[in-house]
């Protein structure tokens, strides 16, 4: 297997040399964070065995949630929320996508246009919701950001997974949509997709953010349904915390050029794609968001403030959300080499001693 830090580490100074004007520090900061990721230039924990009392280093993880080998546990334990968060109710995933002739305002703007993105999409939903003569109410909703196609370009757009369902707060009453014939509607897409429009375009001009001179009249919005909901949600967990690749899917890096794998969207076939190394480097980068970013968020009732509500609606409805629960992988213990016993934490963030692999420091600099 092809390791993403094995191609930086080669082809840093290449890519540094092409696009160190086009950087910011995040970015910088997370191709050093992934290549040093569990590495002897890593900061170390020291770990003790419990019964010879042997003890030795291990390299800590990097924990940027870029790194293909960091956050599995974080991903595990996001998924596990929000599965306690399911309602008895038909679910549907709802994506909006930011239009081609607007990705560049994203990517100079990337904190104000992402929230503008996912709070524009909620704001839309709460819309349609609180007009339906069905619902009536304030829905929930689970959003989450994604920057990437499945080729790695630039496309930002958010996932909503809601529940038609909605909570009237003023009558104290709980609504779900009715099942018809063809099962059930939620809302209309071209609809969803020219609110979502104005609100955006209305965010951007707030945000003193000038926008370009042509931008279509239409935009793209898609609603589908997704059955109960827990693999909408799994769906989304695989993406959210490992990175934007899978280093299993890098299938060659040879003469300077790196070859990938991804699955095409509307045909389902396995494709490749290869480029130079640097330009590769630059696909991989132009995906770090700006640093405290949420990139998932909870909306309405599915919010992280009600859990109690939730708690109150699972007990009035009847409803276990523990059944959905995936299975728990438990994080492998580490063995003594000695003799085989269980390896306990007992230090961490030992400085390294170890030299930095590539010049990081330089770079930096010139990119700053």
């Amino acid at each position: 297997m092809i390791r993403l830090a094995a191609i930086i580490a080669e082809f840093g100074a290449d890519f540094f040399a092409q696009f160190r004007h086009r950087l910011s520090f995040d970015q910088v900061q997370a191709l050093s964070a992934i290549e040093h990721c569990r590495s002897p230039a890593s900061p170390m924990m020291q770990v003790q065995c419990s019964d010879c009392m042997h003890h030795h280093l291990v390299p800590h993880s990097c924990g940027h949630r870029l790194c293909p080998h960091c956050q599995h546990h974080e991903s595990q334990e996001w998924l596990e929320r929000q599965m306690q968060r399911l309602v008895p109710a038909d679910y549907f995933l709802l994506t909006f996508t930011l239009p081609a002739e607007l990705r560049g305002l994203a990517a100079a703007h990337a904190d104000v246009v992402f929230d503008s993105l996912m709070r524009c999409a909620w704001e839309t939903v709460l819309r349609f919701s609180r007009n339906d003569r069905q619902l009536q109410g304030t829905p929930g909703a689970i959003a989450v950001l994604h920057t990437h196609s499945r080729r790695l370009d630039f496309h930002p757009h958010v996932h909503l997974v809601v529940p038609a369902a909605a909570i009237d707060a003023g009558r104290r009453r709980w609504r779900c949509k009715r099942r018809g014939k063809n099962g059930t509607y939620l809302f209309n897409a071209k609809a969803l997709a020219k609110v979502f429009r104005a609100k955006m375009l209305a965010a951007i001009e707030a945000a003193g953010i000038a926008l370009p001179i042509r931008y279509p009249k239409e935009w793209v919005a898609h609603c589908k349904s997704v059955g109960s909901g827990e693999k909408a949600l799994i769906y989304l967990g695989r993406y959210l915390y490992r990175g934007v690749i899978r280093e299993e899917d890098i299938l060659a890096c040879e003469n300077g050029r790196v070859t990938f794998g991804y699955r095409n969207a509307q045909t389902g076939k396995l494709e490749r794609r290869s480029l130079p190394a640097a330009d590769f480097l630059w696909l991989i980068v132009q995906h770090v968001v700006p640093k405290g970013f949420r990139r998932a968020r909870n909306y309405g009732f599915l919010h992280a403030n009600c859990k109690r509500l939730i708690a109150l609606l699972h007990l009035l409805l009847q409803f276990d959300p523990h059944r959905f629960a995936p299975p728990r992988k438990e994080r492998p213990a580490m063995l003594c080499p000695c003799c085989g016993a269980v390896m306990a934490i007992v230090r961490t963030r030992i400085r390294s001693t170890s030299p930095p692999v590539i010049a990081t420091t330089p770079v930096v600099a010139a990119a700053l």
